[in-house]
């Protein structure tokens, strides 16, 4: 039977030039600092994002947690939203490992917080108060639809932030995928930033991986933070290698992922007890909505699953399709005709 595994991006297998160049890998220990593909990595990411150093991770939540532990002391606070990656889906690592009290404001649905929002949260010099230290942003912002962030207000955020004497964090899991949807180059959306971290294991199709850039001090700061997390690795070159052909390599052909995620959000329209929001598809992320009553998201989940289409259950009448590298226009139809005869047999 045929599979169109449309779940996430994160299901994506390294290319065949990926496992060329991971067996043809030179390494060494990177502990010391001596494995030559992942300080070539490192070295092109920082370039790509115009930082002046960076850090190869095991994941995104890890960066993500590295950056936050560098910014912050036990006791300081971050603001960040309440439908962010780093607050819903990374077990309050912050708060439990670093002692950093999280900040919630509402995301907007674009994914933004409200600048005035922001500023009136940034705590006043009191003892009473905890101090805030961080904003984070995420950009692709996944729970609100995949919507890239504008470098335009990547910028005003980071120049307020900075006027109140505070750090920016950008959760750039999928940054690359907010670049090529704004025809622009990835450093715009993190010129403001102290820090930026992507994935190189989502729509790029590395099989491990995500990378930390920020200033020579601040990465100086995460080696020690992720060598605490249990973090270090030694001959990791061999991953490397992959991130380093996902860099090279699979950019610009997001693109294609994005087309055929407008197009899955096409074919639905319509579709008997669901609703798709088709303006909010910018990048390669689909939210469907179930308004048919009679049944859940984790039900017709089970239920396309027989018929070989995956989709994530995000809520109870919530489910989430990603496009990535191995989904194909074809396979964005096939699966179409599989989601609407199932609402049709509800």
């Amino acid at each position: 039977m045929k599979v169109v595994d449309l779940r996430s991006d994160t299901i994506t297998r390294p290319t065949p030039s990926m496992r060329r160049a991971m067996a043809d890998a030179e390494v060494g220990d990177d502990v010391f600092g001596e494995d030559p593909t992942v300080n070539r990595l490192e070295e092109m990411a920082a370039e790509r994002l115009n930082k002046g150093a960076a850090l190869f991770v095991a994941s995104g939540t890890m960066a993500n947690l590295v950056s936050l532990l560098v910014h912050c002391g036990r006791g300081d606070e971050v603001i960040l939203g309440d439908r962010s990656h780093t607050f819903f889906y990374e077990q309050g690592g912050s708060a439990g490992l670093g002692g950093i009290h999280p900040r919630t404001l509402p995301n907007k649905p674009d994914g933004t917080l409200g600048l005035n929002a922001i500023e009136e949260a940034i705590r006043p010099d009191n003892i009473h108060f905890p101090r805030t230290r961080l904003i984070v942003l995420e950009n692709t912002h996944n729970r609100c639809s995949g919507n890239p962030l504008t470098p335009q207000y990547m910028k005003d955020v980071g120049e307020m932030a900075h006027r109140n004497g505070v750090k920016v964090h950008v959760d750039g899991a999928r940054i690359f995928n907010a670049a090529v949807s704004l025809g622009i180059d990835a450093s715009e959306l993190a010129s403001e930033a102290d820090s930026v971290s992507f994935c190189l294991s989502k729509g790029l199709a590395a099989p491990v991986g995500s990378v930390v850039c920020g200033s020579h001090d601040f990465i100086d700061e995460a080696r020690r933070a992720r060598k605490v997390l249990g973090g270090g690795m030694r001959q990791a070159g061999v991953l490397a290698a992959a991130g380093i052909v996902a860099l090279t390599e699979m950019v610009e052909r997001l693109a294609e992922d994005h087309d055929n995620a407008r197009r899955l959000a096409k074919d639905l329209t319509g579709a008997e007890g669901l609703s798709v929001d088709t303006e909010n598809v910018k990048t390669n992320i689909v939210y469907i909505n179930i308004d048919n009553n009679d049944i859940s998201s984790n039900d017709l989940a089970e239920r396309l699953s027989r018929e070989g289409v995956l989709l994530l259950p995000t809520g109870p009448k919530q489910m989430r399709a990603v496009t990535n590298y191995h989904i194909t226009a074809n396979d964005v139809e096939h699966a179409a005709v599989v989601i609407r005869n199932e609402m049709n047999n509800c």
